[in-house]
């Protein structure tokens, strides 16, 4: 693969840094990574792994933009409004990005079709804001031996973790089930600040970024937690064991829809 003399100049800072270089560009523009959800974690995800120049983006979402989306999903403009949020990002994408080749799933992902969703990617990032979707995402990442990085977001506070086959616990492994309905409460019943997602998003683009280029150390076996009132990080060893901390999962489960949160339990 020879870069363009475009591609040369957009890519310029990231071609001198040590560590990264002409050989580690090629291997981001050749690299698929899959985003579920286009909302807050997913937007600052999407446009730093766009402008990046990560070759093919997948993006999976079954919304419409509306107004209140907009204080915190910075991929969607007013003028996006009643559009759907996978071609609202994707045309943003294209905008800032010629390079990258946007794949849209305007569905909601199931266990009858996450599969053959993730199988062609080489990352996934868990940009959902629910526990039905988290815990179907990570299954289907432990079933299909795919790497993904999971997050939530509530109030002020922010956490997440990266899952490496064989490397560390799964989100299964340190949660086991999803709450009973209203055990934890939702971004609608608590809200949520706009920047927080901008944080924590833009720290999952980087872990799919070092897992890409095979470089840094992956919060495999880590979660990392932001408390923004505070402006503290806080990174939590989690159990290390060389086999999930539950039962094989050999099969896929649609949990009942409950709304965005970060699970502290």
């Amino acid at each position: 693969m020879i870069l363009s003399d475009e591609q040369l100049e957009r890519y310029s800072r990231h071609i001198i840094l040590k560590g990264l270089g002409s050989k580690g560009q090629k291997k981001l523009l050749q690299s698929r990574v899959l985003i579920v959800g286009a909302g807050g974690l997913g937007s600052p995800a999407a446009m730093y792994l766009a402008s990046a120049g990560v070759g093919t983006i997948g993006i999976a979402d079954a919304d419409r933009v509306d107004l209140s989306n907009l204080q915190r999903q910075i991929i969607h403009t007013t003028n996006d409004i009643g559009k759907e949020k996978v071609l609202s990002a994707k045309e943003t994408i294209n905008q800032l990005n010629p390079d990258v080749n946007v794949i849209t799933y305007p569905f909601y992902l199931n266990s009858e079709n996450i599969l053959d969703v993730i199988k062609d990617y080489d990352f996934v990032i868990d940009g959902t804001d629910n526990f039905a979707a988290k815990f179907l995402i990570n299954d289907a990442c432990v079933i299909a031996e795919k790497p993904f990085c999971h997050a939530g977001i509530l109030q002020f506070q922010g956490q997440l973790m990266t899952y490496v086959p064989g490397e560390g616990p799964c989100y299964r492994c340190i949660f086991q089930e999803p709450p009973q309905k209203g055990e934890v409460p939702s971004c609608r019943e608590a809200g949520v600040i706009g920047v927080i997602a901008g944080v924590i998003g833009s720290l999952q683009a980087m872990e799919a970024i070092k897992y890409l280029l095979g470089t840094g150390e992956l919060l495999t076996g880590s979660m990392l937690t932001f408390d923004a009132l505070k402006m503290e990080f806080r990174k939590v060893k989690l159990p290390q064991h060389k086999v999930h901390l539950h039962p094989p999962i050999t099969k896929l489960t649609d949990y009942d829809t409950d709304i965005c949160n970060i699970d502290n339990r």
